[in-house]
């Protein structure tokens, strides 16, 4: 009896214990868990498993026979590429009068142009005369035989466009600036080259700064005091200008730069 007695104390004495043994585990965070230790690192670290194929040897290239390789530090220096030319920097009829270059010979004598040259200024000449812009029309030409009369885009009627820059709305102004302009010298610009060109007034051909007095008197039939000290930031004659190829061709009559 009393062995029966102390199996059954001794069973509910363990029982208990077993009990709070699990709950306290089930509780542990897992960060508080010990970190299993990393297995430890073989004595050889260059040793190769026997069961690891071998990595190869980096491919070397081979130059060709008779040259000689580049010194690995030695670099490749970038190539520089040529500056862009302006978009305008081959227009003709802009101005590009260089200050170091030597001044254009001024010309006055009319019977020293090319008589193809000579009909075209005639012809200009007497349509600017008569006041009728329309009388342009059959020397304005269309396509890409026709003047340029802007350095933008001209849409529509070229006539119109011209009686749309004067001031008086029917292409007097007009006329009688183109009249003017060619009246007065020229310069021969270009020659034997893709731009050769005949141009009016001279003084798109020259710096401002070298206009003596008497041809600051020939500027000024044309443009006012106030357009001098205007044109005097760029350095050039900006107003109209009118050139003519040597085959006769009405190249531009365009003012702006």
């Amino acid at each position: 009896m009393r062995a029966a007695v102390l199996a059954v104390a001794a069973a509910l004495a363990i029982t208990p214990l077993g009990t709070s043994s699990a709950l306290a585990l089930s509780e542990i965070k897992r960060e508080e868990l010990p970190v299993p230790a990393a297995p430890a690192a073989p004595s050889d670290q260059n040793a190769t498993p026997e069961s690891a194929v071998p990595m190869p040897d980096p491919i070397q290239k081979v130059p060709p026979a008779g040259t000689e390789a580049a010194p690995q530090d030695q670099q490749t220096e970038p190539q520089e590429e040529a500056p862009a030319e302006p978009e305008d920097a081959s227009n003709p009829a802009m101005p590009h009068p260089d200050p170091e270059a030597p001044l254009p010979e001024i010309v006055y004598d009319l019977s020293r142009l090319p008589e193809p040259v000579q009909r075209m200024r005639n012809l200009l000449v007497e349509a600017a005369k008569t006041g009728d812009i329309e009388k342009l029309r059959p020397l304005i030409g269309t396509g890409e035989d026709m003047p340029q009369i802007s350095f933008g885009d001209v849409e529509g009627d070229p006539i119109a466009f011209l009686k749309s820059l004067s001031g008086d709305g029917e292409g007097q102004e007009i006329l009688a600036i183109m009249e003017e302009v060619l009246s007065a010298g020229y310069v021969h610009l270009g020659e034997g080259t893709d731009e050769d060109l005949y141009v009016w007034p001279y003084f798109f051909g020259m710096p401002l700064e070298k206009l003596d007095p008497r041809q600051k008197v020939e500027l000024f039939k044309i443009v006012t005091a106030g357009d001098y000290e205007d044109m005097k930031q760029y350095g050039t004659y900006v107003f109209y200008r009118l050139g003519i190829t040597p085959e006769g061709r009405w190249a531009f009559f365009v003012a702006g730069d």
